[in-house]
């Protein structure tokens, strides 16, 4: 089998994980090759993604390794024996391969925790809304290219409709709810979409006022990507420069501990819902 020549961030997050396990306990790649029966130059490129590994061979790895958490190992083998190609594969070529990267994330997340600003969150736009933003980037989306945004945007949003999807919670700030991408008839029709999606069950929104003040991370909008185990958490950075993926100890350990600040500065949720009706009264 040849080496994959772009690997996806879950297939290269598998090899990190893989490599952060051999490099812990101590094993040259010679030894960890000679474990598989392969060549030393395989290791590398399985702990770059580039090469694919087996259920079975995972476990090997990380027996001899000596990881004694189950759970971790047990994720780690179901991501080595994913071979179906996920609907986000319909858009390689046509967008980036970032934006791939999220929809497979939070295709595969256990729980998903967004603060933003500025923006309402993509899970959370209208097809009109989202629509809206897109045409305001710069340079201009060419016609196919923001179909393909959009199209994309919206086959996210089935997480959200799966008979069990991830828990989802949002927290979002006032400035991006008076924000009036579209117009004020959009503007309403966004608002009273986040309130019906709120009143879900596994779908918590939470609103920080203006009067709450200045706050930690405000110019700046990201997702929490839980994973069925903490050490396989991932948080996804937007800019206007694309997307970046953290996913080391102390960056998770920071970014837990930012949520929890938002956390303590937002509305309790009846509160954020009858903030969010006042806007709408205001359009």
């Amino acid at each position: 089998m040849p080496p994959r020549s772009t690997p996806t961030a879950r297939q290269q997050r598998l090899g990190y994980e893989l490599r952060k396990l051999r490099e812990q306990s101590g094993m040259p790649v010679q030894q960890a090759a000679a474990l598989l029966g392969v060549d030393r130059t395989r290791i590398p490129n399985i702990e770059s993604g580039r090469f694919g590994i087996s259920a079975e061979r995972v476990r090997t790895l990380a027996f001899n390794y000596g990881c004694p958490d189950t759970g971790l190992v047990d994720l780690l083998a179901e991501m080595a024996q994913e071979r179906a190609r996920g609907w986000w594969e319909e858009h390689r070529g046509l967008l980036p391969p970032a934006l791939l990267d999220i929809a497979e994330l939070e295709y595969h997340a256990a729980e998903l925790t967004t603060s933003t600003t500025t923006h309402i969150p993509g899970l959370l736009q209208t097809e009109e809304h989202a629509r809206a933003v897109f045409d305001t980037a710069d340079p201009r989306l060419p016609g196919p290219d923001l179909r393909a945004r959009l199209s994309l945007r919206l086959r996210r949003q089935e997480v959200l409709e799966r008979d069990r999807p991830p828990l989802y919670e949002s927290v979002v700030h006032e400035a991006a709810l008076r924000m009036q991408f579209g117009g004020p008839k959009v503007a309403r029709a966004q608002l009273e979409h986040i309130l019906r999606q709120s009143e879900r069950d596994r779908i918590t929104v939470r609103v920080i006022p203006f009067a709450a003040g200045g706050f930690p991370g405000a110019g700046q909008s990201f997702t929490y990507v839980g994973a069925a185990v903490p050490q396989l958490d991932t948080v996804q950075l937007d800019s206007s420069h694309g997307s970046m993926l953290l996913d080391s100890d102390m960056q998770l350990r920071r970014y837990r501990g930012l949520l929890e600040r938002l956390r303590t500065l937002a509305l309790p949720v009846e509160e954020s819902r009858d903030f969010i009706r006042s806007i709408v009264q205001d359009l």
